[in-house]
């Protein structure tokens, strides 16, 4: 099944940060064990982008709670390092096949061309300077339900490992596990990183 092209649509979810993973239906029996490996080059580049990204965030914060604001082309930098991580994750967890491509668009709306799909609604002015201020705090519970899905990420890992392996697939229910679990992740991720004011839902959808 091939990645979804550019412009197809998004999910319905009515947030304003979506993520989508088109699954293959088969996952070469050997991925498990070498992924880790197969990844250290986007893991190098996804962790420059992250030091680039947090001084960003940063610089938005001040903007957010002094002007009511965030620049576009900061946010756009935020897109760009959520994007790329969103698409590392998805190999390193043996969820495909294809190496995820070096791809540096920092487009709100995603180019397409990856199995992953990570788009953002702008939200440039008329930000919430409270919320903005106290981000740090209100993502407190997020982070605490995040406890919870961890340990179940990690058995699911465990499970999957073997099952590739074995089956050479994931099992739907893990898959859809995976899925749910990189949606909220990057959600929260994009309410931390001040893409959004919108709280985030708790659950997977």
């Amino acid at each position: 099944m091939p990645p979804p092209p550019p412009g197809a649509p998004l999910p319905s979810s009515g947030y304003p940060v979506s993520y989508s993973f088109d699954a293959p239906e088969r996952v070469a029996r050997w991925r498990p064990l070498v992924h880790w490996l197969l990844v250290i080059p986007h893991v190098v580049i996804l962790y420059a982008l992250a030091i680039v990204s947090s001084i960003v965030v940063l610089i938005s914060w001040f903007a957010g709670v002094i002007l009511g604001r965030i620049p576009e082309g900061l946010q756009s930098i935020t897109v760009l390092y959520s994007r790329y991580s969103a698409r590392v994750t998805s190999y390193l967890q043996f969820q495909r096949g294809e190496y995820p491509p070096f791809n540096f668009s920092t487009d709100f709306a995603d180019p397409g061309g990856d199995r992953v799909r990570f788009d953002v609604v702008p939200q440039i002015d008329g930000r919430s300077r409270l919320t903005i201020f106290f981000r740090f705090l209100l993502v407190i519970p997020l982070m605490f339900v995040s406890i919870f899905y961890v340990i179940a990420w990690y058995v699911v890992m465990v499970i999957g490992f073997f099952a590739v392996i074995i089956l050479g697939r994931w099992p739907a229910g893990l898959q859809s596990f995976l899925v749910g679990f990189n949606r909220f992740n990057s959600r929260v991720g994009a309410y931390y990183n001040l893409l959004t004011d919108d709280y985030p839902p708790f659950g997977f959808q």
